[in-house]
């Protein structure tokens, strides 16, 4: 199990990136919310996805949740 965190700030393209907390390139702690504990990146996308619908994997930590 890891914990997941999606930025508060949107991409450029509106996307809402979900990381997993040892990512190079999760958000300080004031630019993210906690999504919880899971065994991989799809059930916390759609977490992430009750906040923020245009929600996406980081293409580096979540790579398999990542869409172009």
């Amino acid at each position: 199990m890891k914990n997941y965190y999606v930025n508060q700030n949107a991409q450029p393209n509106g996307d809402h990136e979900v990381h997993t907390e040892n990512c190079i390139y999760l958000p300080s702690s004031s630019n993210r919310n906690f999504l919880g504990a899971f065994s991989d990146c799809k059930p916390a996308v759609a977490e992430a996805k009750k906040t923020y619908s245009k929600s996406n994997g980081c293409k580096t930590c979540c790579s398999a949740c990542h869409t172009s």
